[in-house]
């Protein structure tokens, strides 16, 4: 297979890539980032201590995180097909790579929320501030290069789980080096694919990365 050939599919699949890791990465913060907050705000010692809730939470977290993605991808066909209403492309994919991503984040979520120093929570507490204002003013706000860090590291696992979802008609990068570099042994393309996502890999980390390290120098 030559450039030209190449090129007209390396472009759509990459799109598609980027379609999918970039809403699943939309909702895995909309749904990973509170759920983390809620593992450091209920836990004991938290803002509003609740072990039962936070058992719970960090149960579910687990169950998650130990599920290999491709297993998840099979395990939840019937929820994926109940909310897209298909099991097959892009928009369908979304699904699984958010389920996948959520408790993943979560537990960055949380790690970074635990780095704050104590004694910064504590100083907002003597000054009257609501939990709300101190989560939202003082814990968020403190633990930002952390949270861009975590977020770095998930979208680079997207990327991954992105690439495993072409397999199952997923669409994108994977799904391209699977169709036509494997299984027509078309094994350039299948190297450039590889290729194609090291860089996107490699640019996004140093992105993220460049970001973190600003914010924290603040």
């Amino acid at each position: 297979m030559t450039w030209e050939e190449m090129l007209p599919l390396l472009w759509p699949a990459t799109l598609e890539t980027a379609q999918m890791v970039g809403w699943s990465t939309l909702f895995t913060v909309l749904l990973g980032l509170p759920l983390g907050v809620a593992l450091v705000v209920f836990d004991r010692g938290g803002l509003r201590p609740a072990p039962a809730v936070k058992s719970v939470l960090g149960f579910v977290v687990n169950i998650g995180r130990s599920l290999p993605f491709i297993v998840l991808m099979i395990a939840i066909i019937p929820f994926t097909r109940l909310v897209v209403g298909t099991t097959i492309g892009t928009a369908a994919f979304v699904v699984p790579l958010t389920v996948g991503a959520v408790p993943f984040f979560a537990r960055l979520v949380e790690t970074a929320l635990r780095e704050v120093g104590a004694d910064v929570v504590q100083a907002a507490q003597a000054m009257g501030a609501s939990r709300t204002t101190i989560v939202r003013k003082v814990l968020l706000p403190e633990a930002l290069p952390g949270l861009v860090a975590g977020l770095t590291v998930t979208v680079v696992a997207l990327i991954g789980y992105s690439a495993m979802a072409g397999t199952l008609g997923g669409g994108g990068l994977g799904d391209l080096a699977v169709r036509y570099g494997y299984q027509r042994f078309e094994t350039l393309l299948m190297i450039v694919t590889v290729v194609v996502l090291i860089v996107i890999v490699q640019v996004l980390q140093s992105l993220g990365d460049r970001v973190a390290r600003r914010l924290s120098h603040k």
